[in-house]
């Protein structure tokens, strides 16, 4: 499954929850934990791999 389609899912499930009074049944709760768990391993290597925006350093400036 490719991220995007992760997300994608993700999404509707997340809409669907919503719909449902704020509860998933159990389909869709094991279904949400399988894209979960794929979310977080891709962010995992991301991580390890050092792909991931750290912030931009300011760079030192002497206002006179």
């Amino acid at each position: 499954m490719s991220p995007s389609e992760v997300l994608k899912r993700l999404k509707v499930l997340r809409e669907d929850y919503r719909k449902q009074l704020f509860v998933y049944t159990p389909e869709q709760q094991k279904e949400y934990d399988r894209l979960i768990a794929i979310r977080r391993e891709r962010v995992k290597y991301f991580h390890k791999n050092g792909l991931v925006s750290k912030g931009g350093a300011k760079p030192n400036v002497e206002v006179t």
